[in-house]
């Protein structure tokens, strides 16, 4: 299929196909027995300051050399925010084999978006087509936390790998948060309130930084923060009331924030969130016990709880219309909110 229609031609480029000298020995372009499978890869070239798109020139040799004898490799560069979410629609409607986010976890938190509209997972155009389109990932930006869940490096090369391998897939969960009137936004990795929240607002004014960021981000969140009290229904259940709250978090998988395992117990294929609440934490806690946020043993520490939910709703006791939220590290707006899951929705390259 000629992938160079789905959007505008700007926006699609066709990656050339290899030439028969840069081939394996024995092999020739388009020999594969099987169809040749349609790969969309959607870049954002501003990713980590400029990074992403230096080292995905750099990589696009090699994943020509890898996948082009037997897939057709259509690249597009994003122009800006939420265009990977209009280009993955596309690619999804005229029946792409695979997405692949090439990036960090803003890209990915677009791309997965990408796979739904209106309330319902995007279908192809041509309903006779079997197939459905998978999500890959080739993790190039600032933060690659959603990587971390399945242990994958960050190298691309073995993203790549992945990608050759790519008839592995596995069914993932991915959580939709909703507000009354308001529009539904979808998350593949974490949904987090208030501190967190707030410290990852700030963070995304310092990516120049690199991963350095996320320190800055947390100081700034810490000058004027108070826990608040807040109302809390699990599973559609009665409402509970959690007094002086710092931070609560809903993971779908276990990383965030550069690296700090938040939600330990969390998968992205087990069917449910893991909601980790932190109460009543000083400046001084997180200091003392940082290192248990990273490796993911606070959840035996003092006012720390952790349960396991398919929905959560939760609300200001007294509104201020000031307590954060955020999805992947982008920031969503304040509370009320409800997050629940959509279970085994999206096939993963795996």
């Amino acid at each position: 299929m000629a992938m160079v229609s789905m959007v505008k031609p700007s926006l699609f480029l066709r990656a050339e196909q290899p030439l028969a000298h840069d081939l394996p020995a024995g092999t020739s372009p388009g020999s594969s027995s099987s169809r040749r499978r349609d790969l969309v890869f959607i870049v954002n070239p501003r990713g980590a300051n400029g990074r992403t798109g230096r080292e995905w020139k750099k990589l696009l040799p090699y994943l020509r050399f890898r996948l082009g004898s037997d897939c057709n490799i259509s690249e597009s560069l994003t122009s800006g925010p939420s265009n990977a979410i209009d280009i993955t629609r596309e690619a999804i409607r005229e029946g792409a084999d695979a997405v692949v986010a090439v990036g960090g976890d803003g890209t990915l938190h677009e791309v997965v978006n990408g796979f739904f509209w209106g309330g319902k997972p995007v279908s192809k155009h041509d309903s006779k087509v079997p197939r459905t389109t998978a999500l890959g990932l080739i993790p190039l930006g600032t933060g690659s936390d959603f990587a971390r869940t399945f242990g994958w490096s960050n190298d691309p090369v073995d993203a790549i790998e992945r990608l050759v391998k790519g008839r592995s897939r596995s069914r993932i969960d991915v959580g939709v948060i909703s507000k009354e009137g308001g529009d539904l936004h979808y998350f593949i990795n974490v949904a987090d309130i208030h501190l967190s929240a707030k410290a990852g607002y700030h963070a995304s004014k310092y990516k120049r930084f690199g991963s350095l960021c996320y320190v800055i981000g947390a100081l700034q969140a810490f000058f004027g923060h108070h826990n608040h009290d807040l109302k809390i229904r699990v599973n559609d259940g009665e409402w509970e009331l959690y007094p002086k709250v710092t931070a609560l978090c809903i993971g779908n998988a276990q990383f965030f924030g550069g690296g700090m395992r938040i939600t330990p117990n969390a998968h992205p294929s087990s069917g449910n969130f893991e909601v980790v609440t932190l109460q009543d934490f000083k400046w001084y806690d997180f200091i003392m016990k940082l290192h248990r946020l990273y490796n993911g043993t606070h959840l035996s520490v003092n006012n720390v709880l952790s349960r396991s939910a398919f929905s959560i709703e939760v609300e200001e006791v007294v509104g201020s219309n000031s307590i954060f939220v955020q999805s992947d590290g982008e920031h969503l707006g304040f509370l009320p909110r409800k997050f629940s899951i959509l279970p085994s929705v999206i096939s993963m390259i795996c």
